[in-house]
């Protein structure tokens, strides 16, 4: 291509993208605001901008380790045979989905939105939320700190991927996913405005030494709010189809009074919750739900912790898959401390990290890295391996 029609190429694209970013809302985060801590690293790239930033962001998510396994982590069902039962990788893709079309009507940067939703469970660990409060009870044992899948979602893209140098991401995608907590319901969600990198990263360490600390914070960007709520409209419906599935309930056991407002299934849920954020949040600049649909997803979410997530059913094997944990983080603490190379942890983890990781980070954080970043199937193939006996149910090599 001839040098002069290719500049002229690249001219009207980047006109393109600065005529979309033109018809955001008031309170959109626009693309050119996007902060990030090192921007020196993103000069060879920023030679021939195509792709605003927080589009750059989420490829750089994609194309991350950590989003890879994404594919093997449990969403809220753990050892049911059935394949059509939702993991963590389409939990995301879901998140983004339904928060990009909302996005879109309100008229919020999609780019924003897309990143943050793909980034924010990067940091759940195998087993769901309960191998979570394990792992927050072993390392607060061994490290008096504290431990949340929303802050490892930020310490995998900032501090471990990339050999531990990070993907220099937005501060408004991290914040988003630092903020993201779906489990806290609110009628309304504005944002916190006025934070800066200092402010992010202060959080960000107390979430490691304040106990719950996370469900304090609020996100900078009305994006942010958005994927928050976002993330219970994408799993709240999703897994009572899944809990339906696996015969943990009946569908007339949902209550009568969130059925009615909500529906039933999870498309009229789904297309019942986004319509009622849409009315009520256009041109203003929070997130927010009517009163009456308000109250009929609290009633909702709370028949889902009663009788899907606290199920006797599905907590049958709790205390083994604690002992897993336990015994896992035990041996690879022993690993660490012998100097034993032969050890997966090396092996798969640490043989690829700088040596700024090693020197500053403690063995325990060394460990909860290792065991917070595997899917479910490679936890329990390393059980399998490293603390069962090798003739426990197979045949004894000869």
């Amino acid at each position: 291509m001839d040098p002069v029609i290719h500049n002229e190429v690249y001219n009207e694209i980047i006109k393109n993208n600065l005529k979309r970013e033109r018809i955001l809302s008031k309170y959109a985060c626009k693309s050119n605001k996007g902060i990030r801590r090192d921007p020196e690293r993103e000069k060879i790239e920023d030679r021939i901008n195509i792709r605003p930033s927080f589009f750059r962001d989420a490829d750089r998510i994609i194309h991350s380790l950590s989003y890879t396994r994404y594919i093997d982590k449990t969403q809220a069902f753990f050892l049911f045979e059935n394949d059509h039962i939702t993991h963590r990788v389409l939990h995301v893709q879901f998140v983004s989905k339904i928060a990009r079309v909302i996005g879109r009507c309100l008229k919020l940067n999609e780019d924003l939105i897309e990143a943050i939703s793909l980034g924010h469970d990067l940091g759940h660990v195998p087993y769901g939320h309960d191998g979570e409060r394990y792992l927050d009870k072993i390392f607060n044992e061994k490290a008096q700190m504290f431990f949340n899948h929303n802050a490892q979602s930020v310490r995998s893209l900032m501090e471990l991927e990339n050999g531990g140098q990070g993907l220099n991401l937005t501060l408004q995608v991290l914040d988003g996913i630092l903020c993201h907590n779906g489990e806290i319901l609110e009628k309304e969600y504005a944002p916190e405005t006025n934070k800066g990198w200092d402010k992010f990263l202060e959080d960000y360490e107390k979430c490691w030494t304040e106990a719950d600390y996370s469900k304090k914070l609020r996100p900078m960007t009305l994006e942010g709010c958005l994927v928050r709520i976002c993330d219970i409209i994408a799993y709240i419906g999703r897994d009572i189809e899944d809990a339906i599935a696996v015969k943990l309930i009946d569908r007339k056991d949902i209550p009568d009074e969130a059925a009615r407002v909500l529906g039933n299934t999870n498309r009229v849920i789904i297309d019942t919750l986004a319509r009622d954020i849409i009315e009520n949040s256009y041109d203003k600049p929070y997130i927010m739900f009517s009163e009456d649909i308000y109250k009929a997803l609290r009633l909702l979410l709370h028949f889902n912790y009663e009788n899907i997530y606290k199920n006797p059913v599905k907590m049958t094997e709790d205390e083994k898959i604690e002992r897993m944990f336990r015994d896992l983080f035990e041996l690879y603490l022993k690993d660490l401390e012998t100097e034993n190379k032969e050890s997966s942890i090396y092996k798969w983890f640490l043989n690829s990290m700088n040596e700024e990781y090693l020197d500053n980070n403690s063995k325990p954080r060394i460990v909860l890295d290792y065991i917070a970043g595997m899917t479910d199937d490679f936890f329990n193939n390393e059980f399998k391996r490293y603390v069962l006996p090798r003739s426990y149910g197979y045949c004894i090599e000869g």
